[in-house]
C-alpha cells in the first residue's frame, strides 16, 4: 500500500557553509591575518573549521574568546568580514560530489536553493565566483527575512518563492540550527556529515530524518521517497 503522506521529492534546499560549499579555508585564513594584526599567532586550522558553519561570531568565539555582547566584538567583525571579503573564494570549493548532486536534480527537473544565515553581500559574490548563482533557483540568506535560522522563516520563504509545500521538500545542513529550522518549517532534514561537525556535536541528537556522509548519498532518499507512493 502506497504512503499516504506526499513525497518529499519536489524541491531540495542546502546551508552554504559547511554544506554545499568548503568554505573553512578561506574563513579560517581571514582569521589568522585578522590574528596577526592583533599581535596573535594563528591557529591550526583543524580548530578553526568546525566554527565556520557559525560565521563570524563562530571565527571570533575561537579566535579571540568574543562573543556578540562584549565590547569588541563589532569593531573585530567589521574587520574580519572585510579581510573575509577581500578573498572570499581563493580556497572555497564546492564538496566533492556536490556538483555531480546538482546536475544531477537539474537533468531530474528538481529545483534547488540556498538557505544560508551568511549575509548577501557575501553568499551572492560567493555563489557568483563558483559558477552557481545564475543556476541556484533561490538563494535566502541571513538578512533576508527578519529572522534567519534556527527560526524556520527562512525555509518558509524559499518554500513559498518556488511554490512548493515544505512538506514535499528537504533541507541538508551540516548544524544543529539547520535541522532545527527543517523540522519547524515541516521539511524533511538531513544532517550533513561531511560539514563542519566539532567534536562534541551529535548529530544522531538532531532529531533528522537521516545523515549523510556524501552528498550523492541525498539521491538514495530522493528515490525512496519516490518509491514509496508508487
Amino acid at each position: 500500500m502506497a504512503d499516504p503522506r506526499p513525497p518529499r521529492d519536489a524541491l531540495v534546499l542546502f546551508d552554504l557553509d559547511g554544506t554545499f560549499a568548503d568554505t573553512a579555508p578561506d574563513m579560517a585564513a581571514a582569521l589568522d591575518r585578522l590574528m596577526r594584526r592583533h599581535g596573535r599567532p594563528p591557529l591550526p586550522f583543524e580548530r578553526v573549521r568546525p566554527h565556520a558553519s557559525h560565521g563570524a561570531p563562530g571565527i571570533l568565539r575561537v579566535g579571540f574568546g568574543l562573543t556578540p555582547e562584549d565590547a569588541d566584538y563589532e569593531p573585530l567583525r567589521r574587520e574580519y568580514l572585510r579581510i573575509y571579503e577581500s578573498a572570499l573564494v581563493d580556497r572555497t570549493a564546492p564538496f566533492p560530489g556536490m556538483v555531480e548532486l546538482v546536475d544531477t536534480l537539474e537533468a531530474r527537473g528538481l529545483p534547488w536553493g540556498i538557505v544560508t544565515n551568511k549575509s548577501t553581500a557575501l553568499a551572492e559574490p560567493l555563489l557568483e565566483r563558483l559558477g552557481f548563482l545564475e543556476r541556484v533557483a533561490c538563494l535566502v540568506c541571513g538578512d533576508t527575512t527578519p529572522r534567519p535560522k534556527p527560526h524556520p522563516d527562512p525555509l518558509l520563504y524559499a518554500c513559498d518563492l518556488l511554490g512548493v509545500a515544505p512538506e514535499r521538500g528537504w533541507y541538508v545542513g551540516d548544524a544543529e540550527r539547520d535541522i532545527q529550522a527543517g523540522l519547524a518549517a515541516g521539511m524533511g532534514t538531513l544532517a550533513a556529515l561531511f560539514g563542519y561537525l566539532g567534536p562534541d556535536d551529535d548529530p544522531r541528537a538532531w532529531g533528522a530524518h537521516g545523515m549523510i556522509e556524501h552528498p550523492m548519498q541525498l539521491l538514495d532518499w530522493l528515490d525512496y521517497e519516490a518509491d514509496r507512493n508508487d
